[in-house]
């Protein structure tokens, strides 16, 4: 197959998994209407256990799930759970189009964090596209001008957290098992919400139920396709795909929820999309950058209910060695 009808493919591929990510947020946000987020969490981490460890334990690999990086590891998993619950606190409280455009500040976060974590240089062109990025989120914001809700705080602390499990990938992700990696937050997940719950338990209707193994399905069908949207193509053509998120947000919310996007969240949108698309490009420029943090971190945002795309990856290609022996 050339190039071109690779690429083609694997941005196929990615739409297709952004169109199933959007829509297990929008399934999140009925569910926040009547549900705590610890407890929607707390469901779709135990309804994703099952099929996600049986993926990975098939890792037939020599080793042990005690992790070379213990501290590492913790503040990963710990960030990745904090950053579960506050992205669904964030879409069961704020329009959607309103939380995209502030998840999509973890590309500018991660360009941040890659200086003191991973000694990445970066230039004045990426410095510029993270203070434009910023100013997007302002917009969406308005501090001073909107009520500036929990919502945003949440989704705010999301995008940072994310953005703070994806650079410890990075960091560490040579050295430790890919079992450990997504196994930890997961297990974080069950063990964090599951001792939570009874502060915010409301009886779970059995429809519920069901919407909240959606969420967990959705979230591993949507990584799987990530995984074969860059098996197929390449990244720099690939990873812009996760902004058509936000025409499924005003989509949905228009639809689902009777949410009207203002110009403003509109235009802040942009702005943020623009400025990621930027940092992506200045990554794929060859001598541009010497690690790529966020050309290289495959995915959206981190969540108990979609684990990084890359990791997975990893641990599939490594299952199917080892069974083909």
């Amino acid at each position: 197959m050339s190039a071109g009808k690779s690429n083609v493919k694997g941005a196929i591929y990615a739409l297709l998994a952004m169109a199933i990510y959007a829509t297990h947020d929008a399934v999140v946000k009925h569910l926040g209407a009547q549900y705590s987020a610890i407890q929607i969490v707390f469901f779709a981490a135990l309804l994703s256990f099952p099929l996600l460890s049986v993926i990975l334990l098939n890792d037939k690999r020599e080793g042990h799930l005690r992790p070379i990086h213990p501290w590492w590891v913790t503040g990963r998993a710990v960030a990745t759970v904090i950053n579960g619950v506050t992205a669904f606190y964030a879409f069961g409280h704020l329009p959607l189009a309103q939380v995209y455009p502030i998840l999509f500040a973890t590309p500018l976060f991660i360009t941040v964090l890659s200086i003191p974590v991973l000694g990445e240089r970066v230039g004045w062109h990426r410095w510029a596209a993270v203070v434009i990025g910023l100013i997007g989120v302002l917009i969406v914001v308005r501090p001073g001008q909107a009520e500036l809700t929990l919502g945003h705080v949440a989704a705010l602390v999301s995008a940072l957290l994310g953005a703070f499990a994806a650079i410890s990938v990075r960091k560490i992700g040579s050295d430790e098992r890919s079992v450990v990696l997504l196994l930890s937050p997961l297990l974080g997940n069950v063990l964090a919400m599951g001792a939570a719950l009874p502060l915010v338990w409301v009886p779970l209707q059995l429809v519920d139920l069901g919407f909240m193994a959606i969420v967990a399905l959705f979230g591993l069908t949507a990584a799987f396709l990530s995984i074969l949207s860059y098996r197929a193509g390449e990244a720099a053509i690939v990873a812009p795909m996760q902004y058509s998120q936000i025409l499924w947000a005003v989509l949905f919310g228009w639809v689902l929820f009777d949410e009207r996007p203002d110009a403003l969240t509109l235009i802040g949108a942009a702005v943020v999309i623009a400025s990621g698309i930027y940092i992506l490009f200045r990554e794929a420029t060859a001598n541009a950058s010497q690690n790529t943090p966020v050309l290289e971190t495959r995915g959206r945002v981190e969540m108990v209910s979609t684990p990084r795309s890359s990791l997975l990856q990893r641990a599939l290609n490594l299952t199917g060695r080892s069974t083909s022996r």
